[in-house]
């Protein structure tokens, strides 16, 4: 596992021992920020269930200005930290041992991209899509890694999906936060 490309390319990443977690494919996480490049620039970066925390570090590396990641594993938050020292890209990051839908639901942050990889055949997908949309700025992206069999997760209110990509085994839906037009009046001015 490494860092595909952007300021820490190429360096190695570590994943936590065991079942627990299931690093995101170079292929896949390749297509994922292929599809969201040009929304990454200064963005601020929400990485929930981080496990290693690759997700969260390759859009830093590719210019996100910040990044948030959260997971409850003591053995994930260790590894998130050690990646972060190794690709010189503690500065820009905020790690914080916590629930995921504890951290969700209470946060007063919003974000411009929530990347969701929750473990695969636990049905968290469908709680955390609404959840993680009302954290979402106008014109922000959610990306959703699942398991193919779980079948295509419905838009929460408020989102549009964008696509969804295949991937053998997984697939990966993005939800688009639409910014108002026709003069509408945003709700966070």
């Amino acid at each position: 596992m490494r860092v595909i490309t952007g300021i820490a390319r190429g360096r190695k990443l570590i994943a936590p021992e065991g079942l627990d977690v299931r690093p995101t494919a170079d292929k896949v996480k390749e297509g994922i920020f292929s599809a969201v490049q040009f929304e990454l620039e200064g963005a601020v970066v929400l990485d929930l269930f981080a496990g290693s925390g690759q997700m969260g570090i390759e859009a830093l590396s590719r210019g996100a200005q910040r990044a948030v990641f959260v997971d409850s594993s003591s053995k994930s938050i260790k590894c998130v930290n050690e990646n972060l020292r190794n690709t010189e890209l503690m500065r820009q990051a905020e790690v914080i041992t916590r629930d995921s839908y504890d951290y969700i639901k209470l946060t007063s942050a919003v974000f411009d991209i929530i990347i969701l990889d929750p473990p695969y055949r636990m049905g968290h997908i469908a709680k955390l899509l609404p959840l993680a949309a009302a954290k979402l700025r106008e014109g922000g992206t959610i990306i959703c890694e699942y398991e193919k069999e779980a079948g295509e997760p419905e838009a929460p209110e408020g989102t549009v999906l964008r696509k969804i990509y295949k991937y053998g085994k997984i697939n990966c839906a993005l939800f688009v936060k639409p910014v108002p037009d026709d003069g509408e009046e945003s709700e966070e001015q």
